[in-house]
């Protein structure tokens, strides 16, 4: 399980996409401020869309965002007769003091992914900074987590020393000030819930310190009804972004296992990002998931009637809504290949 690491390069024109983002970052969700920011959700769901390739690819496509020279590890775990696939990526600033932790989610061609997305279970999570005990967790996204964390941690320790993570042995200007975690489906869900493990020892008081904000994208259900303080605590720092036709938000089914949503929820519908009256609750049957698989091969105007389609989910989708207007893709152009969207202006 060591890290693989790369180093971002520098951008030419038209790149980058987002210019001064390193103080954009430092300035967004300083001080308490509980906003969404639309420049860090694009950054942070076009960072969990890549994370399903490669190293390399993700310091690139992070070094054209914004992140020029950036350093880039990848902490990968598998065994599986256990159902573990978990996958981190941290991108780390050229000067240090911005990191991202991005974990991948479910890999769609490797069915073990989908078992563990299954296995629900009963799990608990244990923080020491948490007064009212155990809180109960989704047991297949606790697994997937828990089998990086220690490394993560590891790289979390070298990035508040001020070393760089493409090269540890380089010391890099500033240490760690601001921490963002993302992630899109499963990674989101193992996003949140490594914020909420951070218990009370040094290291990882001082990671939790730095968090600013967890940004998710279709991320399904990972913990259970509770007043738990940890829950208060992070749940002002999440920011769940969905599109009203993504099944996996409302997964898994009431029937495997009760389960709630925390934090701010966002949804994309008619063009634009808004808060919801009413968060997304738990589907309560299965009946949802096969009309959602049945939308990949109904035709077009047919799926527009439907509740669910699970083309909705993929992290393309989500990065073409987040696109703040007047800027290029990460291609270097201005299209949008999805018809329906109009480029995120939201706050």
């Amino acid at each position: 399980m060591h890290a693989r690491r790369a180093q971002g390069s520098e951008c030419l024109a038209p790149f980058p996409v987002h210019e001064g983002l390193v103080e954009t970052l430092l300035a967004a969700h300083a001080g308490g401020a509980s906003g969404r920011d639309a420049t860090v959700a694009h950054v942070l769901g076009t960072c969990a869309g890549y994370v399903y390739s490669d190293v390399h690819t993700v310091a690139t496509i992070m070094a054209r965002l914004g992140l020029a020279a950036n350093g880039c590890s990848r902490v990968v775990q598998t065994v599986d007769a256990m159902f573990i696939f978990s996958t981190a990526y941290l991108v780390q600033s050229r000067c240090g003091r911005v990191v991202i932790l991005c974990y991948r989610g479910t890999e769609p061609a490797t069915l073990g992914n989908w078992i563990g997305d299954a296995d629900v279970g009963s799990e608990y999570i244990r923080p020491g900074t948490d007064p009212d005990g155990a809180l109960r967790v989704h047991a297949g996204f606790h697994r997937n987590m828990r089998a990086t964390r220690w490394e993560v941690l590891n790289e979390l320790e070298l990035a508040l020393q001020g070393r760089s993570l493409a090269n540890p042995d380089v010391q890099l200007a500033h240490p760690m000030q601001a921490l963002y975690l993302a992630g899109h489906s499963l990674g989101g869900a193992m996003a949140l819930l490594f914020a909420l493990s951070l218990g009370d020892d040094a290291l990882e008081c001082a990671v939790s310190e730095r968090l600013r904000a967890i940004y998710t994208f279709g991320q399904p259900l990972a913990v259970g009804a509770s007043a738990s303080a940890s829950v208060d605590r992070i749940g002002h720092k999440l920011f769940r972004h969905l599109r009203h036709a993504d099944p996996v938000p409302a997964l898994p089914p009431a029937a495997w296992g009760r389960l709630v949503h925390c934090g701010h929820e966002y949804r994309f519908a008619n063009g634009e990002w808004t808060q919801p009256e009413r968060v997304t609750e738990q589907q309560h049957g299965l009946r949802g998931i096969s009309s959602a698989l049945f939308a990949l091969f109904a035709t077009e105007k047919r799926r527009a009637s439907m509740r669910y389609s699970i083309s909705e989910h993929g992290p393309h989708h989500y990065i073409a809504a987040l696109r703040p207007g007047g800027r290029v893709t990460e291609f270097g152009d201005h299209a949008s290949h999805d018809p329906q969207i109009v480029p995120d202006r939201s706050p």
